[in-house]
């Protein structure tokens, strides 16, 4: 199969599309066909290796997994032994490792059906980006029915998501972003816009409940000025890689001396968070954002635009669909090629 492989750390010249072996399956995972893959900001910060002390669980000299990428979308090819969920022929979307490839292995817990009204590339998109909107205005900022919220960065891959997640929590929402931007905020439901190129927010007359700031232009002293007495930032930017794990660091001590600062919390996709989302895109009140479709082979080019902090909504990679593979199940299981169920293992002589 077709993938996108990286040997070492570095920029986007380190990713090598590829020929490899498609992956094998354990009794609880299943194999998928990705029809769509979408991209983070974490994809770029993964492969760059930064900041080091990451590499204490991604690989010391190189990554442990050579095939970056985590959130998919496709239809399972096959299953193992111990999987009751998932059947051949369902279409899922979820998370993974290595998801820049045209078949990717997942345990079953970590998928779950699409639904019915969007595409491969939409569901693809419901991922990583969409579940750190959730946390964040969910968990961190508690958002409640009536609050005014400003969600600076709006028109990207966590932004374009926190605006109609605020919505749905029944917020008043505020998006700032660049004048091209202005309309699809609109288009997603943001009741009011700033363009940043004309107009400061800080220095308007509205106070907010909740600032949700995925950009760090500003210090977060400045930004706070923009908050209700109640109020409370989130800062969610300032750079990739090591510029950004500074200001997680600075936002962390600012938030024992100074109540407006929310303290950092770990992101993780969870299964519930992934349902909670799918209601959502189901009943239309989310709609993921795409804003660029690019081939396999050109995974470096669209990881490199999600860097520069510029890339509309999320940008997604659109495979083509290869032949089935030879469909391997992992040492404790038994081997087979058609696709399906894989069988158990053989009982022992």
């Amino acid at each position: 199969m077709q993938a996108i492989t990286q040997d070492r750390y570095g920029s986007v010249e380190v990713l090598e599309a590829r020929e490899i072996d498609a992956p094998e399956i354990a009794e609880r995972e299943v194999l998928v066909r990705v029809h769509a893959a979408s991209i983070h900001v974490g994809d770029w910060i993964l492969m760059t290796g930064t900041p080091r002390i990451m590499r204490l669980g991604t690989g010391l000299m190189k990554p442990k997994n050579p095939v970056p990428g985590t959130d998919i979308a496709g239809i399972v090819e096959a299953i193992g032994p111990n999987v009751e969920t998932l059947r051949p022929g369902d279409e899922v979307f979820g998370w993974c490792s290595g998801a820049f490839a045209e078949f990717a292995s997942a345990p079953a817990d970590q998928l779950i059906k699409k639904p019915a009204n969007i595409t491969f590339e939409q569901a693809a998109a419901v991922g990583v980006s969409a579940t750190t909107a959730l946390q964040l205005l969910r968990d961190d900022g508690n958002v409640r029915p009536g609050q005014k919220v400003l969600v600076n960065g709006a028109s990207g891959g966590v932004g374009s998501f926190a605006v109609q997640i605020a919505k749905a929590f029944g917020a008043e929402v505020t998006g700032v972003s660049s004048t091209k931007n202005l309309e699809l905020l609109r288009s997603i439901g943001a009741d009011h816009v700033v363009d940043y190129t004309r107009e400061d927010f800080r220095k308007g007359p509205e106070r907010y409940d909740l600032i949700l700031d995925n950009v760090g232009d500003h210090s977060m002293a400045d930004t706070r000025r923009a908050l209700a007495p109640t109020g409370i930032l989130i800062s969610n930017g300032g750079g990739h890689s090591s510029g950004k794990l500074g200001r997680v660091i600075r936002s962390a001590l600012v938030s024992m001396v100074v109540r407006q600062q929310a303290r950092p919390s770990v992101k993780t996709q969870n299964l519930p968070d992934l349902e909670a989302l799918k209601d959502l895109v189901e009943v239309g009140m989310v709609t993921p954002v795409i804003g660029g479709t690019y081939p396999l082979a050109r995974t470096a080019e669209a990881i490199g635009h999600v860097a520069t902090g510029h890339a509309r909504g999320t940008l997604v990679i659109a495979m083509t669909q290869p032949e089935v593979p030879d469909i391997r199940v992992a040492a404790d299981g038994a081997a087979a090629r058609s696709h399906g169920e894989i069988a158990a293992p053989a009982p022992a002589a």
